[in-house]
């Protein structure tokens, strides 16, 4: 009788996983929002793949996604790891995994971040108060940057934009919003700072034809965020590749400057409270 016990618990040791591939991946799932359009988000993420596997030691893949929700179902369901998310996206991602995704790093920016607010010159649109009337784009609902904040504000500045607006509509992406109000499709739109002066230095935005009227005062956005159930070492070494990078080394500018920034510093979950309660106020969490 103990001798079948014994076969029997030996089966099942040698039935049993040695270790949780959700804990401890063969590959490393890097995702990002698509904040921008896809053949800008895989310039600018496959070469983040490629250094994290040589700090790691693993295979890094990049995994481009269709919105914004994808990605937070995504790192819920254990089929990313590593996400590039916008402030209210890493609210969602961390409510969705019941508070244990962790958020690890972000660009020493995305502590004082803003959004821009653009018209038309000569459009008559010079303060928010003037959009009571007009059509205006978002980006994607999903965004920090290009929908919560922007609403936030207008908000507070008792600007509605459903009822006091002649339309709402959502371009999907910080770059289209742009484009948008340029083409006159809308007369005015809001979009995440960095992405707007890239467009300037590209010379992608005819800058006679739309611009600035009004700049948010600053909130906390981007953050690199893990599952939490991600082996630690692994997250440790995630940590210490980004805060590794050295803007006056030339392969880590490479980097450092795909993503529009000069360095990367700690994040403190406790910085994004303010996130999660200005979506709540906008109706856009319960």
């Amino acid at each position: 009788m103990r001798s079948r016990l014994a076969l029997l618990l030996l089966a099942m040791v040698l039935l049993w996983p040695a270790a949780s591939p959700a804990d401890m991946p063969r590959v490393l799932r890097v995702s990002a929002i698509p904040d921008e359009n896809p053949n800008e988000l895989l310039r600018i993420y496959t070469p983040f793949a490629d250094y994290l596997a040589k700090e790691l030691g693993m295979k890094v893949q990049f995994v481009p996604v269709v919105d914004y929700a994808a990605t937070v179902e995504g790192l819920a369901a254990r089929k990313l790891d590593l996400v590039w998310y916008g402030g209210f996206t890493s609210v969602q991602a961390v409510r969705r995994t019941n508070g244990t995704a962790r958020r690890l790093v972000l660009r020493q920016e995305d502590a004082d971040f803003k959004s821009v607010f653009i018209g038309r010159p000569g459009s008559g649109i010079n303060r928010l108060q003037d959009l009571k009337g007009r059509t205006f784009a978002f980006g994607s609902v999903g965004s920090t940057s290009g929908h919560l904040m922007p609403r936030h504000f207008l908000l507070q500045a008792k600007i509605n934009p459903e009822s006091d607006m002649k339309q709402v509509a959502y371009s999907g992406a910080h770059d289209a919003t742009a484009l948008w109000v340029e083409s006159g499709k809308v007369d005015a739109g809001a979009l995440n700072f960095l992405v707007w002066d890239k467009l300037i230095q590209q010379k992608k935005v005819d800058l006679s034809r739309v611009n600035v009227f009004y700049t948010t005062p600053t909130y906390v956005d981007y953050v690199w965020t893990v599952r939490g159930d991600l082996d630690t070492g692994i997250q440790d070494k995630i940590i210490a590749a980004f805060l590794k990078l050295d803007n006056a080394n030339p392969e880590h500018r490479k980097l450092l400057e795909l993503h529009r920034t000069k360095k990367y510093i700690r994040a403190n979950d406790v910085d994004w409270k303010g996130t999660e309660e200005a979506a709540i106020a906008a109706g856009l969490l319960k």
